[in-house]
């Protein structure tokens, strides 16, 4: 030991005791990952292992640019509705048996994953998921982690799926290699995700848990759900269609629950009764659901159209004049208003403001709004001027007011921003600019044309991961200047020279998917790539090959549901056990490492 320390330089010696300082950190997070590796930059340049120049490099990399504008693009195609779209077309396509929900969902999420961030594409079809379980009883232990995975598969298509792969081509091209084209991985990706689906089908099934979702985790999904009125009036584009017309329409997110004509409430089935000027609906919404209705001129809510100011007013007021805002209030344990309907407070006379919606956690609204009696904790959706709702807030009725977070959808947008994502990618494809000038192109290109909000595109960046990406650059950086890559290097040579490329390939795997267990994707890759680099070169091999498996690896490693944040948003609504993804992505991982060892050397045999 001491004569190993002894033939280090003061430059390995440093990087070391940094190296392992940030896995001990990154492992225990005692310390904010995005921190951490903020931390290692500054001890990078203060032991003088790289200059401040290379500590900073990773903020103006390709992999933290390109991330930047995938984040943008995935905000407009979330903030549009196309994500939300696509998803229930998934779900509608998913049929009723096991087989075919797998066969549809895991292959669907997977080109998704593979364009957008994997954790969006998961968060987005798990409720799509849990309705599917629900509707035709499969149980949603069955699906959910399939669809968990098959994101991550997913992601190794193309090199924009995943910031791994950014990382290894960036490393390449620090070695004087061309780096790694958009769709240059996707033979190996396509095979994953085909492998990976084929898997659940015939092994993968048998060993999946049986669990149905509980109802507390699917409340979790109600609670962005609420109760307002739409009424129908003679320029509304719902007169003279049906209600089952509407809500086949894409446009439109919310579900109806009541129709009211002439004051009096229809009895089902009203389904297909074709509507008439004046009829109101009680529909369930979501926030932005409701902010949309609200903005679109020819749709009205009803308890706006009965208290509130008409838009045409509003667009006729002085511009200098307050608007009025959107806020939820809490009504209070002991509130005066308890057991009483708005109609017999007479709400908008009292406060000035008006209610729009109305949230409750345990069980659905059905009722008008007006009719329903309050109960503690209720939420109501108010619009109002800032005198209205400061008589609200003074009001200890109520426990607090709270922004309300719904903005409106451009939902006519959604085929642009799909257009725009669509050209982002042809562009980098065909190399008519480089990927990080496609991506930026792309990010401009969604807030020009108003898919996307300047202030919407800033708060799609995850600053987190954007900072982590940027920051674990200059550690890959250090391993190769201070010669800790070679070192490593000559140590595998030495130990694996004469083993055939596939046999170094899946212990270059297998060490990769243990430690992304613990790190993350991005920080393994931009540990292990040098590392990989060096091998190849001292192996006399394509050095592709060896960076590709690294990546791959740190992607694909299923072994436990920490290694991937898109397993933890399934962990709860599934219903998992810790040895759940153990013993489904253990044999799954295996298969992974098999293809990619095999691919990779067939596709890169310089």
């Amino acid at each position: 030991m001491e004569n190993f320390v002894l033939g280090l330089s003061p430059q390995q010696i440093f990087f070391l005791v940094i190296l392992v300082a940030a896995i001990v950190l990154f492992v225990t997070e005692w310390i904010r990952t995005d921190v951490v590796a903020v931390l290692i930059v500054i001890a990078l340049y203060a032991t003088r292992v790289l200059s401040a120049q290379d500590a900073l490099s990773g903020f103006s990399s390709e992999p933290a640019i390109v991330v930047a504008g995938i984040f943008v693009l995935s905000g407009a195609l979330h903030t549009t509705g196309f994500s939300d779209t696509i998803g229930h077309w998934i779900g509608r396509l998913a049929g009723s048996s096991f087989t075919r929900a797998i066969s549809v969902i895991m292959p669907s999420v997977a080109v998704l994953s593979a364009f957008s961030h994997h954790v969006t594409t998961t968060a987005i079809m798990v409720p799509v998921t849990l309705d599917l379980s629900r509707n035709k009883d499969i149980p949603a232990s069955k699906l959910l982690m399939p669809m968990s995975f098959a994101a991550s598969l997913g992601t190794t298509i193309t090199i924009i799926g995943a910031p791994a792969f950014l990382i290894a081509s960036t490393a390449l091209q620090q070695a004087g290699r061309g780096g790694l084209g958009i769709f240059s991985i996707a033979p190996i990706g396509l095979t994953l995700s085909v492998a990976g689906t084929l898997f659940i089908l015939l092994i993968g099934r048998f060993l999946l848990p049986s669990h149905t979702a509980a109802e507390d985790r699917t409340s979790h999904f109600r609670l962005e759900d609420y109760l307002t009125e739409i009424v129908v009036t003679k320029d509304s584009p719902f007169l003279k269609t049906t209600i089952s017309e509407i809500e086949e329409n894409q446009k439109y997110k919310f579900r109806v629950l009541g129709l009211i004509r002439n004051e009096r409430r229809l009895r089902a089935p009203f389904r297909n009764e074709e509507l008439k000027s004046g009829d109101v609906l009680i529909v369930r919404i979501t926030p932005e659901e409701l902010i949309s209705i609200r903005d679109e001129e020819k749709l009205e809510l009803h308890p706006v159209k009965l208290y509130g100011q008409d838009k045409k007013e509003k667009a006729s007021a002085n511009s200098d004049e307050e608007t009025d805002e959107f806020v939820q209030a809490v009504v209070a344990p002991r509130s005066d208003l308890i057991g009483r309907t708005l109609k017999q407070i007479n709400f908008q006379r009292r406060y000035g403001a008006v209610v729009v919606g109305l949230w409750r956690k345990n069980g659905w609204l059905t009722q008008e709004i007006s009719k329903t009696k309050l109960k503690a904790n209720d939420v109501l959706v108010l619009e109002g001027d800032e005198e209205s709702l400061a008589n609200v807030a003074e009001d200890p009725a109520f426990l607090m007011l709270v922004p309300f977070h719904g903005e409106a959808k451009p939902r006519r947008k959604a085929w642009l921003a799909g257009l725009i994502m669509l050209l982002t990618i042809l562009l980098a494809a065909f190399n008519l600019m480089s990927i990080e000038m496609a991506a930026i192109t792309g990010a401009v290109a969604v807030v020009l044309t108003g898919c996307i909000s300047i202030r919407q595109a800033y708060e799609a960046i995850d600053s987190r991961i954007f900072v982590f990406i940027a920051c674990a650059i200059p550690l890959g950086v250090a391993m190769q200047k201070s010669g800790t890559a070679n070192l490593l290097a000559g140590w595998l040579q030495r130990a694996m020279g004469n083993w055939p490329s596939i046999a170094i390939l899946l212990v270059l795997f297998a060490v990769v998917a243990v430690i992304t267990q613990f790190m993350s994707d991005s920080a393994t890759t931009a540990l292990f790539a040098p590392v990989a680099v060096a091998l190849a070169q001292a192996l006399g091999r394509a050095p592709e090959a060896f960076v590709v498996t690294v990546a791959m690896a740190s992607v694909v490693a299923f072994l436990t549901p920490i290694g991937h944040h898109g397993n933890l948003l399934v962990y709860g609504p599934g219903r998992y056990k810790f040895g759940d993804f153990v013993k489904v992505g253990t044999p799954l991982t295996v298969i992974c490492a098999l293809i990619v060892a095999l691919l990779a050397q067939l596709i890169w045999r310089g």
